[in-house]
């Protein structure tokens, strides 16, 4: 059948070809593509009322609003708040009693480590008492020969001396055992005990069973963030800078929980700006409730100090459809036409800000929800 097809074609275009050769005129439509066809499509957001009079309609109302600065950022510990568990002592891990995310109280036991460096302190530690023991004897003894007469004065200073240095000794190697984590003196152990040194949640480990802890140079085993308290960072631009100021509140927005809106201090903003993208951060400080986590996005509402006239409707006038806000408008005689708008925050009065849609004394059906059952049966 495509054979048989293709052989028509080309006798019909050979028969044209021919035509033109011998001088022959085509017809003005001959030869020519089809005229295209054009359609209507009907316009999905517009009504035809037959009886208009059912539904009543309310003018959209000016309010007057501060100004507002949306701006994106991050939830972060407190760097103040952060305390890093460090081990002075090197040695090998046998047991961990934490894992990163737990919450843990100040003192709490984190990890036992075994270390030849406390073995050691132990044994300088033994041996400081055993020579204060027997320097204390030989003073006491000095003493009794001084006051008889058998020694002079210049030997039992000697004594004295010694005396003294070895309790400086027994001092020396004690605080070193407790430098080292070691509290016990009286059970000499070459296992050392690292406790939380404050309450919060562990956001950082860096150890593992069996593992080696490597002292002051190797990175922390675990680091402890309190999340009373969390900054939020933002990323403002360069030409809204004007309208953050310092110790001013700001509302925040999870989005996570986004119905849920928070108040925090702004508390710093940063004096450096970022070449790439024209921003600069901005810190929030706010009373953690439980629910936010370091690395959450959130939205940040700036307040500013002038006011601005806004547009209000009552919230029964609003259609929320499709994860979108619509209103009806009258759009001439027996219709109505859908407009999609942007809503705002919640007014007294069960009225709701649009930000953007419809203008101040415009008309627009009352009854969103009732007209739009309506259209639909």
């Amino acid at each position: 059948m495509k054979r048989t097809t293709l052989v028509a074609l080309l006798a019909s275009l050979s028969v044209q070809f021919f035509a033109a050769g011998c001088g022959e005129k085509l017809g003005p439509n001959e030869g020519a593509p089809p005229a295209l066809k054009v359609e209507r499509i009907e316009d999905r957001n517009l009504f035809r009322v037959e009886h208009p009079e059912r539904f009543p309609l309310t003018k959209a109302v000016e309010h007057l609003a501060a100004s507002e600065l949306r701006a994106t950022g991050t939830v972060n510990p407190d760097i103040s708040r952060t305390v890093p568990v460090i081990s002075i002592a090197t040695g090998r891990v046998l047991e961990i009693k934490a894992r990163l995310g737990d919450v843990v109280q100040k003192g709490q036991l984190l990890l036992r480590v075994q270390s030849s460096d406390v073995a050691g302190a132990f044994s300088d530690y033994q041996k400081a008492v055993a020579d204060e023991k027997l320097s204390r004897t030989q003073l006491e003894r000095a003493q009794l020969l001084y006051d008889k007469g058998v020694i002079s004065l210049n030997d039992l200073q000697i004594v004295e001396a010694t005396d003294a240095k070895a309790k400086v000794d027994v001092k020396t190697t004690a605080e070193r055992l407790r430098v080292l984590g070691s509290a016990n003196l009286e059970q000499p152990s070459g296992i050392v005990e690292i406790r939380a040194p404050v309450s919060g949640v562990i956001t950082d480990q860096q150890v593992t069973n069996a593992a080696g802890v490597a002292g002051l140079g190797a990175p922390n085993p675990f680091t402890i963030s309190d999340l009373t308290y969390v900054w939020i960072i933002c990323d403002v631009y360069e030409n809204d800078l004007s309208a953050v100021h310092l110790g001013e509140k700001a509302d925040i927005r999870l989005n996570a929980y986004p119905d849920k809106v928070f108040t925090g201090t702004i508390n710093n903003i940063g004096p450096i700006l970022d070449p790439n993208i024209r921003t600069s951060k901005v810190r929030i400080e706010v009373r953690n409730p439980g629910l936010m986590r370091p690395g959450m996005f959130v939205v940040t509402t700036f307040h500013g100090q002038k006011q601005e006239a806004r547009v209000a409707l009552p919230a029964a006038a609003i259609l929320h459809l499709q994860d979108r806000d619509w209103v009806y408008i009258p759009a001439g005689e027996k219709s109505v036409r859908r407009v999609e708008v942007k809503g705002g925050q919640m007014l007294p009065g069960n009225l709701q800000e649009i930000l953007s849609g419809v203008s101040v004394g415009q008309e627009v059906v009352s009854n969103a929800l009732e007209f739009q059952n309506t259209v639909q049966q």
